[in-house]
């Protein structure tokens, strides 16, 4: 039988979307074609998402392997311009991709409330987790905690910090390997990151302490894992605050310098959900896909080669629960649901005063 979470988190918190992911510069998709492996497409899979292509490619490989006439395109796109993509290309009636799988839980949400999503059950739709699934429209498939990492070599005679008054403390008593050395997302143009300090704010009403001491050390902010995980592995940076787990996970494995560590206190959690859109050129394709992912073999994949926890219970459970990071057994979690919650804080007015919140918190007045 297929266990269930707990319902852990029956309401949102006051004020957290992703639409920052919105601010960040444009680029041009990333494209990639994984040819079919029979040497001869019969249908070709068209899949937008936000997650790297090197991280997609083992899904698209195991997927192929049972429907070797697919041939898959695949986009990797910025959340905001996937959401935009999929709106624009309905909207102009020439069809947009086959399956949708992004980390901007909101602007997924959105594009399903708003008719862009089709609803689709397959096999595993009825022991889904209730938070993880609206409508039978959008589907969480990853349990990605916010985590710390650390560099290990700066913390031989202590321990890192578990716990947010911990990261205060040794901000405290070590002031000279703290100033510079802590980095963070930049919640002005990261998604998750501003999604991760709405989710703060409204779980720890001390954060605001917290962000005020980071910023007495100088935090370094940046938008993507990436700069954070090669500043941490190299020194440059001793402590990286609310990173993205999955990342963290993987960075870690390949860089024996680096640490993680999920928050005792209490542990956010997101997901990155997936969607098949109304207008796809090939909805039987995506929602095979979907079906693929949501399965126990794509549920494994996800969890133990792609490190990305897996929202399947029965699945993590079996290894480990946290797709290679520590046990999540006795923690805190709060996992945010995917639900049309989200669509009351897609508002700018709000993000802005967040935004103004934290910028004036960092700088001290």
């Amino acid at each position: 039988m297929r266990l269930r979470f707990p319902p852990l988190c029956p309401a949102l918190p006051a004020a957290f979307a992703l639409l920052a992911s919105l601010a960040l510069p444009a680029r041009a998709a990333e494209v990639t074609e994984f040819p079919a492996l029979s040497g001869h497409a019969l249908r070709h899979l068209v899949i937008y998402s936000s997650l790297d292509t090197d991280l997609a490619a083992p899904l698209i490989a195991a997927y192929q392997a049972q429907a070797p006439d697919v041939a898959v395109r695949y986009e990797d796109l910025l959340t905001g311009e996937l959401h935009d993509r999929i709106v624009a290309e309905t909207k102009a009636g020439k069809g947009t991709a086959d399956f949708a799988f992004s980390s901007a839980m909101d602007l997924q949400v959105k594009l399903a409330n708003d008719g862009y999503a089709r609803a689709v059950i397959t096999a595993d739709t009825p022991d889904w987790p209730d938070w993880a699934n609206w409508r039978d429209t959008a589907y969480a498939l990853t349990f990605e905690p916010a985590v710390f990492a650390y560099h290990k070599p700066s913390f031989t005679d202590h321990p890192p910090p578990a716990t947010r008054a911990d990261l205060m403390r040794w901000m405290s008593e070590h002031p000279e390997q703290a100033e510079g050395r802590i980095g963070t997302y930049d919640i002005s143009r990261s998604g998750v990151g501003y999604l991760f300090l709405a989710r703060d704010q409204d779980l720890y009403p001390q954060i605001w302490s917290v962000v005020a001491a980071m910023g007495r050390s100088h935090v370094q902010q940046y938008p993507t894992s990436g700069e954070l995980l090669q500043r941490i592995s190299d020194g440059r940076l001793a402590v990286g605050y609310n990173l993205l787990g999955s990342y963290v996970a993987e960075w870690a494995r390949q860089h024996p310098d680096v640490g993680l560590i999920l928050p005792r206190d209490f542990t956010v959690v997101v997901s990155r959900v997936a969607l098949v859109p109304e207008a796809a050129r090939d909805r039987d394709l995506g929602t095979d896909f979907l079906a693929f992912l949501m399965s126990p073999p794509g549920q494994k994949l996800l969890s133990e080669e792609l490190r990305l926890p897996a929202v399947s219970l029965e699945v993590a459970g079996r290894t480990s629960p946290a797709g290679g990071m520590q046990d999540l057994s006795g923690l805190r979690l709060k996992p945010v649901p995917v639900s049309p919650g989200l669509l009351a804080y897609l508002d700018q007015a709000t993000r802005q005063r967040l935004i103004a919140r934290w910028n004036t918190a960092l700088s001290g007045r």
